[in-house]
């Protein structure tokens, strides 16, 4: 009989010929189990999902609940399913007045496509401005505005009239013009080794839309959620987008995602043609109320007001010659190791040792450090150690 491995092997699409191949049985806060019963510190929260950690008691209960009363009926927005209102209308009151209509949708990236035809729909425009070593998920509509050409020649031919533009280069926001139906961006780049730009430059860039009329999406899929410090990345910057996409820490665990926009301009979906976008799964109602309690854990439990003095502590930790510098913003942290080989090696070395690390789809010499919120000072500093004492090791076996 074959083993798991060796199932996952032969039947499992594959996306890089060396995954990591762990074979988790459980997991259950900052803690994942193999089936050997070794443990390994989540340092990446499954590239920003688990934000109050994996399994988390509230959210895990309000799954329970939910299952036992029901869990698909209808294509979305047919029937009046609590889990999916309470949703909403929870995002609703995080987000500024003028953002009060929520579409919820199974993921990111399906976020990002809904954003895009909405504010081709409302603006009745074409042109979408996207920014470099931007990363918005990977279906044919968020390929297009991905900022990384590498990850995207072997897929064209693509969207049309997609315009990249250099990322926190004001001279640049001149290219967003009367024909541009909308500007996606990050609050922080997520894939770029969180890259993060000036205040007064994501001020331009909103100013520059409402000048010509075009549509700001904001990509929180990473960056909200609080881990940033913030519930959304751009309250950093004092802005209010048109459009905001989330997904990630969202679901606390679960597959689910949103994109929310003013009632006037979700409006338009309803009408030529009617059902302008839809979706048969999304707002899962399972889903949404494990969602509904990972927002009611962050207020609870307070841990946007705890990210940035947990930030300070990793930051202040990091210091060693061979990491370059660390970049980001709240617990989005990169640390740059020069090459993709010295950061593999590094980042293998302590996943041998209980310490799951990763790497960036555009930034591959630099370490992700993105734990979930809920991870305390002395797990930080057991981290801080052992990638220290992994780059050391690196190095000395390199000599």
């Amino acid at each position: 009989m074959l083993s798991q491995r060796q199932l996952f092997f032969q039947h499992l699409a594959q996306t890089s010929d060396f995954p990591l191949a762990l074979e988790i049985v459980s997991a259950e806060g900052l803690y994942m189990t193999d089936r050997e019963g070794k443990r390994y510190l989540d340092l990446i929260s499954g590239i920003g999902v688990s934000n109050v950690g994996h399994r988390h008691p509230k959210v895990t209960a309000a799954i329970h609940a939910q299952v036992d009363k029901y869990m698909h009926l209808m294509v979305y927005g047919e029937y009046v399913q609590h889990p999916q209102v309470q949703l909403a209308e929870a995002l609703v009151r995080l987000m500024p007045p003028a953002l009060n209509n929520v579409y919820l949708t199974n993921s990111g990236t399906e976020a990002v496509e809904g954003a895009l035809k909405l504010a081709k729909r409302f603006t009745g425009r074409s042109k979408l401005v996207t920014f470099k070593d931007t990363y918005h998920g990977s279906t044919h509509g968020a390929l297009s505005v991905m900022g990384n050409e590498t990850f995207k020649n072997a897929f064209r031919p693509l969207l049309p009239d997609v315009e990249i533009l250099p990322y926190n280069v004001t001279k640049a926001l001149e290219r967003i013009d009367n024909r541009t139906a909308a500007v996606i961006a990050e609050g922080v780049q997520g894939e770029a080794g969180y890259q993060t730009p000036d205040a007064v430059w994501m001020q331009a860039l909103r100013n520059r839309c409402t000048e010509v009329g075009a549509l700001l999406i904001l990509d929180e899929i990473q960056s909200g959620m609080g881990r940033t410090g913030k519930m959304f990345s751009f309250e950093h910057y004092e802005i209010i987008p048109d459009i905001v996409t989330l997904a990630k820490g969202l679901g606390g665990g679960l597959p689910i995602g949103a994109f929310i926009a003013s009632a006037e301009v979700m409006g338009t979906f309803k009408a030529n043609p009617i059902l302008g976008h839809i979706t048969t799964f999304g707002g899962n109602p399972v889903c949404a109320a494990a969602a509904v309690a990972v927002v009611e854990v962050l207020q609870e439990e307070n841990l946007c007001e705890q990210v940035e003095a947990k930030s300070a502590l990793f930051v202040a930790l990091l210091k060693h010659p061979l990491i370059l510098r660390v970049t980001g913003k709240g617990l989005m942290l990169a640390a740059d190791l020069g090459t993709f080989d010295f950061n593999k090696a590094v980042i293998d070395r302590c996943m041998a040792h209980g310490l799951i690390v990763d790497w960036f789809l555009f930034n591959d010499r630099s370490l992700r450090i993105a734990p979930p919120l809920t991870i305390t000072e002395t797990e930080i500093r057991w981290a801080c150690q052992l990638i220290l004492e992994s780059i050391d090791a690196v190095a000395a076996a390199s000599r």
